[in-house]
């Protein structure tokens, strides 16, 4: 039984990705390459290692036993190259980090910028999540670090303060709702909103909240940014939710009106997560280090 770096590497993202068509894409192999692949590794072990089925594949219990041990000789091989990067001259490792939509839009942006501008050597690999969704893939080694809202159980996990903020409701400077100082996320279900594309994290957070309450969130356009969000919301298109920080910067070249929402989970502390700064390679380790200072 022999499996390569690479064959370890698919079959992690085909887990991850839940799908071999999607763990390949990852991996930058053809399907039929990620397939075969696939295919000889179960018949070297002599045991099925995925389920298939129409929504997917899940690992097997002998696939559950090959992912812990993929994720630790990855890890460890990750080590490896970043070890020796200084003497080959190439990238000295790559970090893998899990955040949601608040932190990655509004403030790791500058801080990978000029964490990266003083480690030539080292990539990051920047994904987009839902925050309870962070804690469980940090915790079972998925990624290196991630960014959370302090509102979710990381008790596991180490954790270290990084920023605060807060979603505010933003609508036209003429919309009847500009003149409220505060307002519930249930008192405006009635409107239309523009909102994030239905795959960022923030934005099936709020369906969730309003699936809770009982009412459908009426989106009406969905974009890429918060920024493209303030300009629908501009034109009177519907009303959005955005960071209270991007809310003030656009608001002093567009015309609208940010409102405090009421609701406890509108504050937003947000907390760097890890499973051990001890078991961080060396890159990863400063990162977090850089994190935490620019908070």
């Amino acid at each position: 039984m022999r499996f390569d770096l690479t064959d370890l590497s698919l079959f992690r993202h085909v887990v991850e990705a839940g799908s071999i068509t999607g763990g390949a894409a990852r991996a930058h192999l053809a399907l039929a390459a990620a397939s075969t692949r696939i295919r000889n590794m179960e018949e070297a072990l002599g045991a099925a290692l995925l389920v298939r089925g129409r929504q997917g594949v899940t690992p097997t219990q002998a696939g559950r036993t090959l992912l812990q041990h993929a994720r630790a000789i990855l890890r460890q091989a990750e080590r490896l190259r970043e070890d020796l990067g200084a003497y080959a001259g190439g990238l000295a490792g790559q970090i893998r980090v899990l955040s949601n939509t608040n932190a990655l839009t509004e403030f790791l942006p500058e801080a990978l910028s000029s964490f990266l501008s003083t480690h030539p050597n080292v990539s990051v690999d920047l994904e987009e999540r839902l925050s309870d969704e962070i804690v469980g893939l940090i915790a079972e080694g998925v990624a290196d670090l991630g960014i959370v809202a302090a509102t979710v159980d990381a008790s596991a996990l180490e954790t270290y303060p990084f920023r605060k903020d807060r979603f505010v409701l933003v609508v036209a400077r003429n919309h009847p709702l500009a003149r409220r100082s505060k307002i519930s996320f249930a008192d405006v279900l009635d409107h239309d909103f523009v909102g994030l594309d239905r795959a960022s994290a923030l934005q099936r957070f709020l369906a969730d909240k309003a699936a809770r309450i009982g009412q459908p969130l009426r989106l009406r356009v969905q974009l890429r940014s918060f920024d493209a969000v303030c300009r629908l919301v501009e034109c009177n298109v519907g009303i959005g939710i955005v960071p209270e920080t991007t809310a003030r910067r656009v608001a002093r070249t567009m015309a609208i009106v940010p409102v405090a929402l009421t609701d406890p989970w509108a504050v937003r502390e947000l907390t760097i997560c890890i499973r051990s700064l001890d078991e961080l390679p060396p890159y990863a380790r400063q990162l977090v280090e850089h994190l935490r200072t620019a908070a």
